[in-house]
């Protein structure tokens, strides 16, 4: 294959590690479907930023569910002039591995987000702005101890 690309997704857990926390909040998708590594980051990076904002670093911890395991590949293209005599059209289209992508099922936890009561409403904004990011349809779960809110 000639190696696996490097993921721009490097931290899987982000806020307070050691906290408990009562509240736990996923973000659940609604599809089957490939999420791309460099989506997963971006979500991350929204999420974090808008928690770190509204809430305090030490008021919750984020944690990805999904790890980017699937190899993407691209068959590259030729353009401009001259390009129907460089380009090998579909002979041996395996093509160059350009990056990675978790395959995820329909219901299943993309990230979950513990925090506190009382800071409910902004996390819920942020794994929203989260959802935003991910090609997929998802929803926002709420978990109190044993029962489950939407």
């Amino acid at each position: 294959m000639g190696g696996v690309p490097a993921s721009r997704l490097t931290q899987f857990v982000i806020g307070n590690k050691t906290a408990k926390f009562p509240v736990q909040l996923s973000l659940v998708t609604k599809e089957k479907c490939q999420l791309r590594h460099n989506a997963l980051e971006s979500a991350r990076i929204s999420a974090n930023k808008s928690l770190e904002k509204f809430i305090g670093s030490a008021n919750y911890r984020l944690q990805i569910r999904v790890y980017p395991h699937i190899v993407i590949r691209e068959n590259k293209q030729a353009t401009g002039a001259g390009a129907d005599r460089v380009s090998q059209g579909m002979r041996r289209a395996y093509g160059k591995p350009v990056g990675t992508a978790a395959r995820v099922k329909v219901n299943q936890i993309l990230m979950t987000l513990d925090t506190s009561e009382q800071y409910l409403v902004p996390a819920r904004e942020a794994l929203r702005k989260a959802g935003m990011k991910l090609s997929a349809p998802c929803v926002i779960n709420v978990e109190k101890g044993a029962e489950l809110l939407h």
